[in-house]
């Protein structure tokens, strides 16, 4: 799926989702930080990965884990400084690795200066950069509407009048401490384009765009009505939005704009990764899959079909900081994710699914277009749901019940026990010591190892041509088995059915995620394939 135009790495690229929090700790106060990323540089490298993607590293009050940004233009204190974030920018450039920073476009923190002023004077002009508005009721004593947060919850906060009075209540479709922009503003638009050239000035190649399509609200606010347009989810206007960020992205060679859309219309969807609009936006129809093989093969299909229609590039995602690690959903009974469904504590067999994992891998790296491998995935990271409740900081579990913590654990790099090398304190979250099986230094060399595994798996589809063009063809394997072919010699085989199955002809084996049985394929285990010309 590579385009022949220059300027495309995005389109094939292998790309790494840092958590900065939780990568490594370099100055012992148990919260990772940038320079801890720098010196586990040569980690990313021998993966082989194309890309990093911060997560937001911004001055923030951590509210929602640095989605609540105070000023997008400077580094929180706990991760460093701008100087170290543009250090490491260079330091991944000279290594080969481009880099990802994640813009949050919906809201700003409560602290942030925009706010605080608006907060602070009702008449300030602050105040229409936000979403202030008279409550219901006679004496303005309901929220404006009875909008659900996407955490759950109310919508709305009353502000307090300088002279005590209360005041007009905000949105915030997030926390309290999130109030939501006000887009139809020239104002928000002009300062976010310009966000946009400070951090490609500093050599920054991408763009992750959190809630793209939340940014609009309907100015009637009306209630969500099931069938009719919903009030602030994928309202048209917001394509005037990242059409303007196009135009921004194009005065930059080789820069990319990713949106994180959630989608369940994929005619929706494909609408963002029009020509003049976004490059990219994550599958979540993907993701959120069923271990099926009908149903994975239908959302291969409605993926490549939506992206082939537009031109853009797919993208293939198995976990990410919100979502419970895909080890621990492939070994539950029901193996799809969604927020809707909380299956937190529920059995899981975790040999099943790492198995699974393993499998998943070698798929996800061998469709056409680009794929993310959230930190942890390639170390085979379980879900640890055994966290303390005193010890949780995720806001959705008040409203909701489901944590985002046990996916956000930092990594174990070495050592025997907790913090497995992650710092010389206790971890910001806690690592469950059966993790000893699971660091860097103890996979690093293991043949058997899920690490080495995504090491083969990167170093074998950067060689392989067929991973690197349009090619895609079904090949007929069997009920239950996915099989296809890239390129005319290249071919992947996942078997999600209870019984081994017979390989097809081959000239020889590239890379199994589970020891072969002969000529036989076990269930739950992937193949890569050399086919005769």
């Amino acid at each position: 799926m590579t385009d022949p135009r220059p300027g495309s790495w995005w389109r094939d690229a292998v790309i790494y989702q840092v958590y900065p929090r939780s990568f490594a700790d370099s100055d012992g106060d148990g919260v990772g930080d940038i320079d801890g990323i720098r010196a586990r540089l040569g980690h990313l490298s021998a993966l082989g990965v194309d890309a990093i993607w911060m997560s937001p590293w911004y001055p923030s009050p951590m509210a929602d884990a640095g989605y609540d940004v105070a000023d997008f233009r400077d580094i929180d204190p706990a991760f460093g400084t701008l100087a170290k974030a543009e250090a490491l920018i260079a330091e991944a450039h000279a290594a080969g690795i481009r880099t990802i920073v994640d813009i949050v476009p919906n809201h700003v923190s409560s602290e942030h200066v925009w706010f605080k002023k608006a907060l602070a004077d009702p008449r300030a002009p602050e105040r229409e950069l936000f979403w202030f508005h008279p409550g219901r009721g006679e004496n303005g004593d309901e929220m404006p509407t009875d909008w659900v947060g996407e955490f759950g919850g109310t919508t709305w906060t009353r502000t307090t009048n300088p002279d005590g009075t209360p005041g007009d209540w905000y949105l915030h479709l997030f926390t309290p401490e999130q109030p939501d922009l006000n887009w139809d503003h020239p104002r928000v638009r002009a300062e976010f384009e310009d966000i946009l050239r400070f951090w490609f000035d500093r050599g920054v190649d991408g763009i992750r765009i959190d809630s793209a399509a939340l940014l609009f609200k309907d100015r009637a606010l009306p209630p969500v009505v099931e069938g009719e347009r919903h009030p602030f989810h994928d309202l048209d206007e917001v394509h005037e939005v990242y059409r303007a960020w196009r135009r921004v992205s194009e005065g930059y060679p080789d820069r990319a704009l990713i949106g994180e859309v959630w989608m369940p219309e994929v005619e929706r969807f494909a609408n963002y990764l029009r020509p003049d609009e976004l490059h990219a936006a994550f599958n979540f129809d993907f993701l959120g899959c069923a271990w099926d093989a009908a149903l994975m093969r239908a959302c291969i299909d409605r993926t490549l079909d939506a992206h082939r229609a537009v031109g853009a590039p797919a993208t293939w995602v198995l976990s990410n900081h919100d979502v419970t690690r895909h080890v621990t959903r492939y070994g539950r009974t029901t193996t799809t994710f969604s927020f809707e469904n909380n299956l937190d504590g529920t059995p899981v067999d975790l040999e099943l699914g790492t198995r699974r994992a393993r499998a998943a891998a070698l798929l996800s790296l061998s469709l056409p277009g680009a794929t993310y491998v959230y930190q942890g995935e390639e170390l085979g990271l379980w879900e640890n749901e055994n966290i303390p409740v005193e010890r949780m900081q995720d806001p959705m579990y008040a409203r909701r019940g489901h944590s985002r913590d046990g996916c956000r654990v930092p990594l174990p790099w070495s050592g025997d026990e907790p913090p497995f090398g992650f710092s010389t304190t206790q971890p910001w979250l806690p690592q469950p010591p059966e993790w000893k099986d699971r660091t860097v230094q103890a996979q690093t060399g293991d043949p058997s190892s899920m690490l080495e595994l995504y090491r083969s798996a990167i170093a074998a589809r950067k060689a392989e041509p067929g991973l690197h063009g349009p090619d895609f063809a079904w090949l007929d394997a069997g009920a239950g088995v996915l099989a296809y072919r890239r390129g005319p010699q290249f071919a992947c085989v996942l078997n999600l059915s209870p019984e081994a199955v017979e390989l097809p002809a081959h000239q020889s084996v590239l890379l199994p995620s589970s020891q072969l049985e002969g000529t036989l394929l076990p269930p739950d285990s992937a193949v890569w394939l050399r086919l005769a010309t």
